[in-house]
């Protein structure tokens, strides 16, 4: 009897214990639960799917799509903004992390004191083209901005290209390096870069649905060409500047070795020039030899420098790779203020051909223009860094990549001439620097001179001479209408690296000349192609492929906006 009342009081005081604790766990469970509980719905679940949907949808075609979603996203009523409303709010994104990026390159710079020259000098590039890229990616949403964003397409794509290729350049600014700061700061250009690629994929979207405009768009590059055929690039006062000769120039300054100027070093004329200015400022170099490294920023737009001619007014310098400047450094003339021009002038990197990397003329300037120049050089000579840029009647003397960059380029009647490399090197005319299917850049050559130099024509068959390699995944380059010599190896052609690029790229040849020319036995790269039609040429004209249209006409620089004059 003891016994079983034992466990009668055991097993009651355990029923209390376990009613206790659902009562406990059900106070709880109402104190720290919202007080609606009953009137939960599925409609926020709804509404978050439908947001995720809407931001799929905006994607759709883009190459980082999961970096894409994640961005609009976090934007509020995405079912009320268009197109341009989400590409602005991906630029919006984008910025924070550019501003983000910019700081962390000053603090590395500031907390790491002993780096090399190299990497000191790399990081000082990536923070001034950091810069930049947040200055091309404001242009970007004002234009966005605007009610019919389509009409300003193909200043968007530029903007983008030049903002995307500028995280490239800064990266290959530590090619040389041991690698750590590159490691470093890797990750967050990419990001930018991805980011900005997307951008230019939704832009290519709003392209198509304002496609029925009246005015006639190239279909793969959503080209304004103007009625008349003609670019309006620049003023009718810069056009008569480019026709009238010297002697009847007015100019705004004039540089001179001899005294008889207001200055005798042209960097001194650059510092006195206006900034942001909305006119053209000219500056005369009179003949002469000047020994200088020249940098027109962002800051000094509209400029025109204006020579006696190529081979009597002769810029030099000679900064190069081995020595310790990046290849983006290393130019002896530097512009990027909007609107450059230079008529009669020779630049030159001295540095020769053992000192490798060594540029003569460096241009990311929007609308720059350059007529009876000529650039002297070894490895990568003229860089055309980004941009829309024209060169006409011109001379560039190189070796190895001697043209080279990621700008939406024309060089027409110019004359290009392989020097004779260093001992087991090769002649490479072009090395474009494309990294995504929906830039608007590359280089075209129409009707020019494809050479051997003078330094090269007894030693040709020593030493094989190519057209172009692809320096980047989607590298463009043409050439039409030009006459080839003999110095031209047979494949036309080479290999970056094994396979690289060969399926991505777009190399193309149409209706050339000369001895050179000859495709019979051209690469059979799938990027490859003889061009049979003249409309798909078409689109690498100055009408077409840099809207010369648009801008040109104001130089006086003469051109055709064509293929043929």
């Amino acid at each position: 009897m003891y016994i079983s009342r034992r466990r009668m009081t055991k097993k009651l005081l355990l029923e209390f214990l376990s009613i206790s604790s659902i009562f406990i766990f059900v106070f709880v469970f109402f104190s720290l639960s919202p007080r609606k509980v009953k009137h939960t719905s599925t409609l926020p679940k709804l509404h978050i799917h439908n947001h995720i949907q809407l931001a799929n949808s905006a994607c759709e075609g883009t190459l980082y799509p999961d970096l894409c979603v994640s961005t609009l996203s976090t934007v509020p009523d995405l079912h009320t903004k268009s197109l341009p409303m989400l590409i602005v709010a991906t630029v919006n994104q984008t910025l924070d992390e550019v501003r983000a990026s910019e700081l962390n390159c000053s603090r590395i710079q500031k907390k790491f004191k002993h780096l090399d020259i190299r990497e000191q000098r790399a990081l000082q590039d990536c923070i001034e083209l950091l810069d930049d890229t947040i200055s091309d990616l404001k242009i970007t949403i004002s234009d966005l901005s605007k009610s019919s964003t389509s009409k300003y397409y193909n200043d968007l794509q530029t903007w983008f290209s030049a903002a995307m290729t500028n995280q490239y350049t800064c990266l290959d600014g530590f090619a040389y390096s041991n690698g750590k700061v590159r490691r470093m700061i890797k990750k967050r250009l990419y990001r930018i870069s991805r980011h900005v690629s997307n951008s230019l994929a939704m832009l290519k979207k709003v392209k198509k649905k304002n496609s029925s405009s009246g005015r006639k768009l190239a279909e793969e590059y959503g080209v304004d060409v103007a009625e008349d055929g003609y670019p309006s690039w620049l003023s009718r006062k810069d056009r008569k500047l480019l026709q009238t000769s010297v002697n009847e120039t007015v100019f705004d300054l004039i540089v001179a070795k001899d005294g008889s100027g207001n200055f005798s070093t042209i960097m001194e004329a650059v510092a006195l020039a206006p900034n942001k200015s909305d006119t053209r400022f000219v500056i005369y170099i009179k003949a002469g030899a000047y020994f200088e490294n020249v940098e027109v920023d962002k800051k000094k737009p509209n400029l025109m420098f204006v020579g006696d001619g190529i081979g009597k007014t002769v810029i030099k310098a000679s900064r190069n790779v081995v020595d310790g400047w990046t290849t983006f450094r290393s130019a002896t003339v530097a512009v990027v203020g909007t609107g450059f021009i230079a008529k009669g002038i020779t630049i030159e990197n001295a540095a020769g051909p053992a000192k490798h990397q060594a540029v003569a003329l460096r241009s990311g300037s929007d609308l720059s223009a350059f007529f009876n120049c000529s650039f002297v050089g070894y490895q990568d000579t003229l860089y055309v860094h980004s941009l829309r840029q024209f060169y006409r009647d011109c001379d560039v003397y190189g070796t190895v990549d001697f043209i080279f960059g990621n700008a939406a380029v024309v060089l027409q009647k110019c004359n290009l001439y392989a020097r004779l490399p260093m001992e087991n090197q090769k002649n490479i005319y072009t090395a474009q620097g494309r990294e995504d299917p929906n830039q608007n850049t590359g280089i075209s050559i129409l009707n020019c001179k494809v050479a051997a130099a003078a330094d090269l024509i007894p030693n040709k068959t020593d030493f094989r001479t190519f057209l172009g390699r692809p320096w980047k995944e989607y590298s463009r380059t043409v050439f039409m209408y030009s006459y080839m010599e003999d110095v031209i190896d047979p494949v036309g052609w080479l290999e970056w690296n094994a396979t690289f690029a060969l399926e991505t790229l777009y190399y193309g040849e149409y209706m050339n000349r000369g001895p050179g020319s000859n495709t019979s036995a051209r690469v059979t790269w799938p990027g490859y192609r003889v061009i049979n039609s003249s409309t798909e040429a078409s689109k690498f004209t100055v009408g077409n492929f840099i809207q010369g249209s648009e801008w040109l006409n104001s130089t006086e620089i003469p051109y055709y906006s064509g293929l043929t004059p």
